[in-house]
């Protein structure tokens, strides 16, 4: 519920389909990693604390999102910041794990979201670098 309303508000506050897209899936991605890291934890079990580390990598997203007061230039430098503090955590995962299936899975996992920051970043410059046009 709260991301649909956070995405509610971003969608009217946005002129440009960039920025539509960009905060679309910076939402649905840490509606995702919450969700996944809440069900089955991405580093082994949910019961497992160093999934507590994701909540960082929220953090650093939520916090650069404010500072950036929502402008596409400032979010894009906060989805950045969230692409390397998930890749941070992303390393001391597979070096707390010993090598195995599961490492495998949890290194293509956190590809994932920061493959999903990063292109969200990307948009946001796009978004920052285009006219801005009425919806």
């Amino acid at each position: 519920f709260g991301t649909g309303v956070a995405f509610e508000l971003v969608y009217r506050r946005a002129g440009t389909l960039e920025y539509r897209v960009a905060a679309g899936a910076a939402l649905a991605g840490a509606l995702f990693l919450v969700w996944t890291n809440l069900a089955v934890g991405i580093i082994g079990s949910e019961d497992n604390p160093a999934n507590m580390m994701y909540f960082g990598v929220l953090a650093v997203l939520f916090f650069g999102a404010l500072l950036a007061l929502l402008r596409p230039q400032g979010m894009a430098r906060a989805l950045f910041a969230t692409a390397i503090a998930h890749t941070i955590v992303t390393i001391v995962a597979l070096v707390i794990m010993p090598w195995s299936l599961d490492a495998i899975k949890t290194l293509a996992l956190n590809a994932f979201f920061i493959a999903l920051w990063t292109a969200s970043g990307i948009l946001f410059l796009r978004a920052a670098s285009s006219p801005k046009s009425e919806a």
